[in-house]
């Protein structure tokens, strides 16, 4: 009688054990049930993340290749019509018909025409040419007066670096259309005052960039290779540095080609750039302000048009260009 309550007592324990043992492994299966569910839908969370993510990718290298292709097809066709349209339809820029002054669009004239009966769509595009010309040509001055300057700052240092600075600074300060109006004004109105003006105010950020990137240059063991081989610094500049900025300097003068065209445009808005006589984009604006208060729009909106869309053009162009030199930034191409 004694040995049954002591077995029953010493089986309590194994008992207890079997049953938390079997509690346990009744409950085992439910955490494992509802891991696996948390991830299921923490994977199904992820492959939708991943897959928004791709398409917002999607969208946007395609949204970029359609303004890339719109930007290169703009430029491409202004660049035929400057080319082409003065060799098939010469423009006299004396003209004058009085009997179809201010006639508004139609199938005859497409833009109309301004209050001298002069057609606005041969007279934008020959306009178009000027500003261009003007545009590429001082963007050309600006940008090897920068490249010049800002090599010969970073290459050669010290008092040279510091007097082109102050010079940068000095010219940073004063606003561009301001100094480009005193330039204009001790000259006749033309084309190259206007060109002077735009490439004299606007090689600063180029001079920048290129004294920056030579800086970033000099420190590269090439150049310490070079200079350990006995190289003067003209040769080093010459040979090694001059080169691998001329990608950053052709970046910055296309850059430049839409503001030249709007600092030009408003010089001859001023009545300070190209003579009234003279087809440009901004000389007909300026001469279609009378107009636009009596209620005819067309003499100033289709110039105004061709200015922006050139410039974004352009600009797009300009945009492409930086994403080929430096693919890390295609998230920053602006276009």
């Amino acid at each position: 009688m004694s040995e049954e309550p002591a077995r029953e007592s010493a089986g309590e324990p194994a008992g207890r054990e079997a049953g938390s043992v079997a509690v346990e492994g009744a409950r085992a299966p439910v955490p494992a049930q509802g891991s696996g569910a948390r991830d299921r839908s923490r994977e199904r969370s992820r492959a939708g993340d991943a897959a928004e993510w791709r398409a917002a990718g999607n969208a946007r290298r395609g949204t970029r290749r359609v303004r890339v292709v719109a930007s290169v097809s703009l430029v491409g066709l202004a660049a035929l019509a400057v080319l082409l349209v003065p060799a098939f339809f010469p423009l006299d820029q004396q003209a004058v018909d009085l009997t179809a002054k201010l006639l508004p669009p139609s199938a005859e004239h497409p833009f109309g025409t301004d209050d001298m009966g002069r057609d606005l769509l041969l007279r934008s595009v020959y306009g178009l040419r000027v500003s261009l010309l003007v545009g590429l040509v001082a963007a050309l001055v600006a940008s090897g007066l920068g490249l010049a300057l800002g090599c010969l700052a970073g290459a050669v240092g010290g008092r040279v670096d510091r007097l082109l600075m102050r010079l940068v600074d000095t010219f940073t300060a004063v606003p561009h259309l301001l100094m480009g109006i005193f330039i204009v004004a001790m000259f006749r109105p033309g084309v190259w005052p206007v060109v002077a003006s735009v490439g004299l105010t606007h090689w600063v950020s180029t001079a920048r960039i290129v004294r920056a990137e030579v800086l970033s240059l000099r420190a590269r063991p090439f150049v310490d290779a070079a200079i350990s081989g006995g190289a003067s610094r003209l040769r080093v500049a010459t040979r090694h540095l001059l080169p691998a900025v001329l990608p950053q300097a052709g970046l910055a003068a296309v850059l430049m080609v839409p503001h030249a065209v709007w600092h030009e445009s408003a010089l001859s808005f001023l009545g300070l750039g190209i003579p009234a006589h003279q087809a440009s984009l901004g000389t007909m604006i300026n001469g279609a302000r009378g107009s636009l208060s009596a209620g005819d729009w067309w003499p100033t909106l289709f110039p105004g048009l061709f200015i922006v869309v050139t410039t974004l053009a352009i600009a797009g162009v300009a945009g492409l260009w930086r994403e080929r030199i430096n693919p890390r930034r295609r998230s920053e191409l602006v276009l």
